[in-house]
């Protein structure tokens, strides 16, 4: 059975559900109809740049993936769209769909509604037996207590952070932003120039921030530098972020910030209903004291707070101690949730066992 490319109709009904309620999903659209999409994303409050059918153009123009997203339709009239990614070139029965795939961001679903343990029932079943080897979910931090009742086979914890923008940047800055924060912000707005472009002027000095961040974290965590840069650049080609800028547009943003002409910092972040801060870079042997990390996300948290947008999501933190410190300081609050795998095989607990037996190989120590 081969990945579906065009939209079609499965007209059975989704059975063996958790409720009667999850039994009345009528019928599943893949992949999702593109204005049904746009407008779900414009009803559902929460929604996350990386669910925009936008985010998953951008990974099929890469070549590496195709569009398997689903729209559900229930019974009483309620519509969610899944956006789903499956590897270019394979059959489903060898595929690993994911939404979404590792270093591709947040998926789950987004909706007309407010998610219900029933709705996800019956999305479950759907899947089970979409002909997929696995699925893999990684949902919106935010609704981490509507996931927890899911029947899902593999949980992986995670924890990200999310900064909750209500009552306006004034509001944020001064009731959210740690004090001694805000000091060295207001220090940085002294010797750091910073600029913004949606237009991919500015990656080419963020990729070679990006890099040298690389080879850090190499050295950090034990990695020979070749392998490092090897995985890395297989995960992040250029031509990615080329494809993210062509295909955004404005909702994708690259901050800069240069100290002296030279630059020391970058930031990527995308914007919807709400915004992601998606991917950052430095230069720590120039960047010193100066904050300037620190100004370019007070920057953007300002410019997603005046859009109106309700929360900036700072992105995985996993058991980190430096980076959950670094996004408290700016009011972020920490969630616990879990990515969600439906697996015909031990996918994972073999990758598992395979990395660590690489890991201790080399001599690999995962960050603080």
């Amino acid at each position: 059975m081969s990945v579906e490319a065009a939209p079609s109709k499965l007209q059975a009904p989704i059975l063996q559900a958790a409720s009667a309620d999850a039994a009345r999903c009528v019928c599943v659209t893949t992949p999702a109809p593109r204005d049904v999409w746009k407008n779900l994303i414009a009803q559902d409050a929460d929604a996350l740049p990386y669910q925009s059918p936008e985010w998953t153009d951008s990974a099929c123009a890469t070549g590496q993936f195709v569009d398997v997203s689903r729209l559900y339709e229930m019974a009483d009239g309620r519509q969610f769209v899944l956006p789903l990614l499956a590897r270019a070139g394979l059959p489903s029965w060898l595929n690993v769909a994911g939404s979404m795939p590792p270093s591709w961001g947040i998926g789950g679903p987004i909706g007309s509604a407010p998610l219900t343990p029933p709705v996800i029932a019956a999305m479950l079943n759907d899947l089970r037996s979409a002909g997929f080897l696995a699925v893999h979910i990684r949902p919106n931090p935010l609704h981490a207590s509507v996931w927890q009742s899911a029947p899902f086979g593999t949980v992986m914890p995670r924890r990200a952070h999310v900064l909750d923008l209500a009552g306006g940047f004034d509001a944020v800055w001064e009731q959210r932003f740690d004090g001694r924060q805000r000091r060295v912000i207001r220090k940085a707005e002294k010797i750091v120039d910073v600029e913004f472009d949606t237009t991919g002027r500015l990656l080419p000095q963020f990729y070679a921030l990006l890099e040298k961040s690389w080879l850090r974290w190499a050295a950090a965590q034990h990695e020979p530098e070749a392998l490092a840069l090897w995985r890395a650049r297989r995960r992040d080609p250029y031509a990615r972020f080329e494809s993210m800028a062509a295909t955004m547009g404005d909702n994708w943003q690259i901050g800069l910030a240069s100290i002296g002409g030279q630059p020391v910092a970058s930031i990527i972040v995308l914007r919807g209903r709400n915004t992601n801060y998606s991917r950052g870079a430095m230069d720590v042997e120039r960047i010193g004291n100066s904050g300037a990390n620190d100004l370019l996300q007070k920057l953007a948290i300002e410019q997603s707070a005046n859009a109106g947008h309700r929360y900036y999501h700072m992105g995985e933190s996993g058991n980190s101690a430096s980076l959950s410190q670094f996004k408290q300081k700016f009011g972020a609050v920490p969630y616990d949730y879990a990515e969600y795998r439906i697996e015909r095989l031990p996918l994972t607990r073999v990758d598992k066992l395979a990395r660590t037996a690489v890991k201790r190989l080399i001599g690999f120590k995962d960050g603080s």
